[in-house]
């Protein structure tokens, strides 16, 4: 198999912002062309597929900015510099539901923007959860809700759930709590 690797000739940070930061590099091709990469570089996220006792999952409505419109998500949030995804996990669970979970799994991650983002999101399923109450940040307007496994697959279905870390995660969710997930 052919080496299809590209090589860094430059480095440009062209924008710095609190959350993001955009990068254009010069890389050399394989074939040993140049030519010029943007992308952004983004600290990852994690996800949580909240499991109530009785199979429910725990959904959030919230609206989203650049898409101008109120989406129905699993809680996620950034991973802070220098923290454990897992410890991320625990920590945006129970900033933005309420929700601590004593049992976390691992179900893989996601690269959710190959072509232009370095971004890693982690999917954990978030069991034996236990209410305390929501710490949501200042900036952050979220409703929880419960909705069964079949509704937030139908909810893909119809197009009400579009966020693409969701749809993977409830894909993931039915397949775990089928007992397919090994």
């Amino acid at each position: 198999m052919r080496d299809l690797r590209e090589k860094q000739l430059r480095s440009e940070k062209v924008f710095s912002g609190v959350l993001l930061h955009v990068y254009k590099d010069e890389v050399e091709l394989p074939d040993g062309r140049a030519s010029v990469r943007e992308y952004i570089k983004h600290p990852g996220a994690a996800v949580m597929i909240p499991i109530l006792p009785n199979g429910n999952l725990v959904m959030e409505r919230q609206f989203r900015y650049p898409v101008g419109e109120e989406m129905w998500e699993l809680p996620a949030g950034k991973i802070d510099e220098g923290e454990d995804p897992v410890e991320s996990a625990r920590r945006e669970l129970l900033e933005e539901t309420g929700y601590g979970a004593k049992k976390l799994t691992a179900l893989g991650k996601l690269h959710p923007g190959i072509g232009y983002s370095n971004e890693v999101i982690y999917i954990y399923a978030a069991e034996d959860l236990t209410f305390h109450a929501e710490q949501q940040e200042h900036d952050e307007f979220i409703e929880t809700f419960e909705l069964s496994l079949d509704k937030a697959l139908g909810a893909i279905r119809s197009g009400k759930i579009t966020d693409a870390k969701t749809m993977v995660s409830i894909f993931w969710a039915e397949k775990y709590l089928n007992g397919e997930w090994k």
